[in-house]
């Protein structure tokens, strides 16, 4: 397989340049102690690549809760994730995501970010990665998200490139379907049985050089 004439790679965030996870994971743990709801990392797991809102709902399982509360918690729940975010630093950018980020930029290919997180910017900032990043399509920036191609739609449109010009890299199954569905190449990092309807799937970024991703 070749990717010809790629003009823009849009990256996901959460699990491909960085790991904010934990993060996450710590946040959904602490607000579900607050209200008595059994929680693991196996939940947290099922959480990956979708917004806040399927989040809680993956969260309450089959519990009822009034349209009030549910906003209430999420923001309950981003406060503790906001308070976190604080102790991130450049040093938690994931191995191989910088010097690949320093290629792209250097051969004149445009880089895009497409994640489901409303504080994708904060991110950015405390990883220091503002510097090679064009725009940023984020969770505030459409009303569909992942697996609905709607984001990154949103950042191809913004980057001024087609998708058919452009890859998406992700590391969730969301994520992978919404790439295809918008008519993206998609690299999907991460084991097969979650990523493997991506047109190529990588462990990770560590020793991935551009070449390896646009010619295969």
């Amino acid at each position: 397989m070749r990717f010809k004439n790629i003009e823009a790679i849009i990256f996901d965030l959460d699990g491909v340049l960085t790991n904010t996870s934990e993060y996450h994971y710590q946040g959904w743990k602490k607000l579900a102690d607050l209200l008595g709801i059994y929680f693991d990392r196996k939940i947290n797991e099922d959480m990956r690549g979708i917004p806040r809102r399927q989040s809680l709902e993956v969260m309450l399982g089959n519990r009822k809760m009034p349209e009030e509360e549910k906003l209430k918690n999420m923001e309950i729940k981003n406060d503790y994730y906001v308070e976190l975010l604080k102790e991130m630093t450049p040093d938690d950018i994931l191995p191989g995501a910088l010097d690949l980020l320093e290629e792209i930029r250097d051969v004149g290919i445009k880089i895009g970010i497409g994640s489901s997180s409303k504080n994708a910017g904060t991110v950015i900032d405390k990883l220091g990665l503002k510097k090679y990043v064009e725009w940023v399509s984020d969770g505030n920036s459409v009303e569909k998200h992942k697996p609905e191609p709607d984001l990154f739609l949103h950042c191809a449109d913004n980057l001024k490139v087609s998708p058919d010009k452009a890859i998406v890299i992700e590391d969730a199954e969301s994520g992978v379907e919404a790439a295809l569905a918008g008519g993206f190449w998609a690299i999907g990092l991460g084991p097969s049985e979650r990523v493997g309807k991506a047109h190529l799937v990588l462990p990770g970024l560590e020793g991935v050089k551009l070449k390896d991703i646009l010619d295969i």
